[in-house]
This record gives structure tokens, sequence and C-alpha cells, in this order.
């Protein structure tokens, strides 16, 4: 069940963000994500934030800033199992256009994205770590 982000859960949300982004990203330094953990963290507080529960555990979350996705995380045993999409869908729901970055090397995302709708509109180099980025986005039909 997707449901809103309550403050409670922030420990375990932080905990697969971390996890996903060193998943995910290997061609960038742990040390990245790990010196980005607390600002993170703040921007986590105010943005729009929904999970992904089921039988009381948080197995997944996706964070929102307006019509921007901020990043779809889902725990490392739970990947492969729809609950990307069903965050996915649950915030396609309730806007008409949707947009993203995600990084080039991170083909798995890129082609996750793409199977969901979401085209490449830009690409750019990320100052902070020097890779390419993918701008992408999605319209409602």
């Amino acid at each position: 069940m997707v449901r809103k982000f309550q403050k409670s859960d922030l420990e375990l949300v932080m905990e697969i963000w971390l996890s996903g982004n060193e998943d995910a990203h290997p061609f960038i330094s742990k040390e990245y994500w790990k010196s980005n953990f607390e600002s993170v963290q703040e921007q986590l507080l105010e943005a729009e934030v929904y999970v992904f529960e089921a039988d009381e555990v948080i197995k997944g979350f996706i964070g929102m800033q307006g019509n921007y996705i901020a990043g779809i995380f889902v725990k490392r045993e739970f990947r492969r199992a729809g609950i990307g999409r069903q965050l996915l869908n649950y915030v396609k729901a309730g806007h008409s256009d949707l947009t993203l970055h995600v990084y080039q090397k991170n083909k798995a995302a890129v082609e996750f994205y793409r199977r969901e709708g979401f085209c490449i509109i830009s690409e750019e180099i990320e100052s902070d770590t020097k890779e390419v980025t993918e701008t992408m986005s999605w319209r409602q039909a």
C-alpha cells in the first residue's frame, strides 16, 4: 500500500536512500552519497514523499517536488517486484506531467522510466559528479 510519509519513517527511508544510491551508482564514490546524507534528510522532510508499505515494512518510497520526481528507491530485497511501478503510478494519478533526472550510466533506471512512458528531453553534465544526467519527461495521454 502507498501512503504519505510520516516523520517516524525517516530513519528507514534514509537507509533505503543511501543503499539504493550506492547500489545504482557504482560509478560515483560512496563518500559522495554519505556527504550528502544530512542535506537530503533535511530536504526529505520538506518534500512530498510517499512510502510503499506491506506487512508493516517500508519497502520503498518516492520523493516529489511539485511535478519533479526527486527519486524512487526500493529496498534491495524487494526490487523487481513492481513496487517502483506502483509508486510511480500513484503519483502519475495526481499529475498530468512529470520530469526527473537520471544518470545516463544507470541503464536500469533509464529503461524503467522508458517502459513507463518517459522520454529523454535533454542531457547535461552534473557539476558535482561530472556524470551525464538525462532529463526525462512524461505527459498524461
